[in-house]
């Protein structure tokens, strides 16, 4: 690990000074940032510890919407009686990640800002697009089982790793960001990029700016959601492929609906094809089937990753199944 220094502001503003450098980097719980430092694959110049800043609330809003801090902890995310109840998928994809103890330090901020788990990123013997821009992607020509099928480029195949911004997906939830030039709120579908040409660019927080908050707005299917987290061991390990689905249902008919995957995209991946052909459609197996079948449309196979696809199929059929099974309130 290299020299550093480290700061503890005590407000947005000296945070955001204390971050003007380009590779200063904000801390809060370091699982992840510490863990990279160690790898020599992060080298920041500078760590500026928001612990201090009050950003950890979790709150209702006047419209219904609900604001989650950004340094609100995973756990105390998961486990509050509003979100488990409005927003059922979130808390149980929160609870499907990391372990207990990892949950009590990382926040929400921190999940949606985590790096890849590709091995050739935390290697920084192996080229790697992300690290070092034009040096290519070894996980293209080498072993590739836990890479993406979506979204992926010529110059990155590298899966996204958070199980709780999946859910987010599926509850059109929106990410603040505060900078120098004002704050601004974006979908969070728009808040992390496609590789492209660009690997190194995964979200749209510049350098120097800070996640503030979250909204959850208040959406009818939003109750009605399930995330579905398939693994190759039960816990304390990441996607190989998951489904959060949001469901209003009138009776039988879908009236409006949410399908988003992970472990299989280069970003949480919302499939908004699929969710076109579940609004206005009666519930039943032939159509979730379609949808699953529509979710994963375009997806590229390799020799070591091509079994993702059947298996998050598999996954948006249970997720629908079980959001359909699901009371309004959240509750099975």
């Amino acid at each position: 690990m290299r020299p550093f220094s480290y700061g503890k502001p005590g407000s947005e503003q000296d945070a955001l000074d204390c971050a003007r450098s380009g590779d200063a980097m904000f801390i809060a719980g370091g699982t992840t940032i510490i863990d990279l430092m160690k790898l020599n694959v992060l080298v920041p110049s500078a760590l500026v510890d928001i612990n201090g800043l009050p950003l950890n609330k979790i709150e209702d809003q006047p419209d219904g919407s609900m604001r989650v801090g950004a340094l609100a902890r995973n756990s105390d995310l998961a486990h509050d009686p509003r979100i488990a109840s409005r927003y059922p998928a979130l808390s149980q994809a929160i609870l499907s990640g990391a372990s207990a103890q990892l949950r009590n330090m990382a926040t929400t901020g921190g999940n949606l800002m985590q790096r890849t788990r590709c091995y050739y990123f935390r290697d920084p013997t192996c080229p790697c697009n992300k690290r070092h821009p034009g040096s290519g992607c070894s996980a293209i020509d080498g072993y590739h089982r836990i890479h993406a099928v979506l979204g992926g480029s010529d110059t990155c195949i590298a899966t996204h790793p958070s199980d709780m911004a999946v859910a987010l997906v599926a509850l059109d939830a929106e990410v603040h960001i505060t900078g120098s030039g004002g704050e601004r709120r974006v979908p969070i579908t728009e808040f992390h990029l496609l590789p492209g040409n660009t690997p190194e660019k995964e979200t749209v927080v510049a350098p120097g700016e800070l996640i503030t908050h979250v909204t959850l707005p208040r959406r009818p299917f939003a109750s009605r959601s399930v995330y579905v987290k398939l693994r190759d061991r039960a816990s304390y390990e990441f996607a190989l492929a998951s489904a959060a689905t949001a469901l209003e249902l009138e009776g039988e008919t879908i009236r409006a609906a949410r399908v988003a995957l992970g472990g299989v995209a280069t970003k949480p991946w919302r499939a908004v094809e699929a969710e076109e052909i579940l609004t206005g459609a009666a519930v039943s197996e032939a159509t979730f089937r379609r949808v699953a079948e529509t979710a994963l449309q375009g997806a590229v196979p390799r020799r070591h990753n091509a079994y993702k696809i059947e298996l998050a199929k598999r996954a948006v059929m249970r997720a629908l199944r079980e959001a359909v099974e699901m009371s309004p309130e959240g509750s099975s």
